[in-house]
């Protein structure tokens, strides 16, 4: 499957602050990928170093097998972009403001717009500033489709927007990818990346610390797993166990934490006489405090200096 996005030991530092380090992705053609950490983690940043929006301190970084640092505008006409911050010209409406990037590529198709501006439920008509968070942000999210581009690059698309909306923003971008085109999401939401993205990469501090994909990011997480007895839970064979931990007992229940796989609590639990099971499977807002939760104390870190928008 040919790559759309790929980077070679990527790196950003912004003097004495960290920025990104030795970041290596593959994006493949027509899937949706994730792009997941906490603010600060390096997400901005390596978005805006694919776009040469700034120039990576080492490394490569290549999109349409084009290096982003050498010829970044063959790379602009074949994306849609939707920063974190969408800040345009406040006297503007939202109509002119879509105009305006519409002519910048050569026109656009002005019914596919118009079903952009409708199924976003937008007023077009209000001037940008008039507009609260949400409606900018649909605005932009119009911008960036509506030229029915290649390749999405959508950092934190739907922040400020309404359930109902977001449900629309996931309608298209299905539309969008089944017509061959692939999507680089980047996002602190777990949920939403759940229902849409293929694959994911989950980037702490700057460095890459896994990529796989969304069903199995969950083995990561841990289990909430409930046994209970006819009479005392056989509470040291349990400890025996890998990845079991916080235990606790209470009458003829045993509560546990099962990290990883949950196959051998089970088959000891069969073994050991078990009247009842209860285990809660983890969700991937779980998966993330689990994968970020293990170590007690992480030093703080900018991913830009001040300034730089993340």
């Amino acid at each position: 499957m040919t790559s759309i996005i790929r980077t070679e030991k990527l790196t950003k530092s912004y003097g004495s602050h960290r920025g990104i380090v030795d970041v290596d992705l593959e994006v493949r053609r027509g899937e949706v990928f994730g792009f997941l950490g906490p603010n600060g983690a390096g997400k901005t940043t390596t978005i805006r170093v694919l776009l040469d929006l700034i120039r990576p301190t080492s490394g490569k970084a290549y999109v349409f097998d084009i290096e982003s640092s050498v010829d970044p505008t063959s790379i602009h006409r074949r994306i849609g972009y939707l920063p974190g911050e969408f800040a345009l010209y406040d006297r503007l409406t939202g109509r002119q403001t879509l105009e305006y990037f519409g002519n910048l590529r050569g026109g656009v198709d002005r019914a596919y717009q118009a079903e952009l501006i409708e199924r976003f439920d937008l007023d077009a008509s209000r001037r940008f500033r008039e507009y609260s968070k949400g409606n900018k942000q649909k605005v932009g999210l119009v911008a960036a489709l509506q030229h029915r581009p290649e390749l999405l690059l959508l950092d934190e698309p739907t922040s400020g927007l309404d359930p109902l909306v977001q449900q629309t923003f996931f309608g298209l971008l299905r539309e969008r990818v089944q017509d061959g085109a692939t999507a680089f999401l980047s996002s602190h939401i777990l949920s939403e990346v759940e229902r849409s993205c293929d694959r994911v990469a989950i980037i702490r501090d700057g460095r890459l610390v896994q990529v796989d994909r969304v069903d199995a990011l969950r083995d990561l997480a841990h289990h909430q797993v409930e046994l209970r007895f006819a009479g005392e839970p056989p509470v040291e064979e349990f400890k025996k166990l890998a990845g079991v931990s916080d235990l606790a007992v209470e009458d003829h229940l045993l509560r546990l934490r099962v990290f990883g796989p949950i196959t051998p609590v089970v088959q000891a639990a069969a073994r050991l006489g078990v009247t009842d099971f209860l285990s809660r499977e983890p969700s991937l807002e779980e998966t993330f405090l689990a994968q970020y939760g293990r170590e007690s104390a992480e030093a703080p870190a900018a991913e830009a200096p001040a300034g730089e928008v993340n």
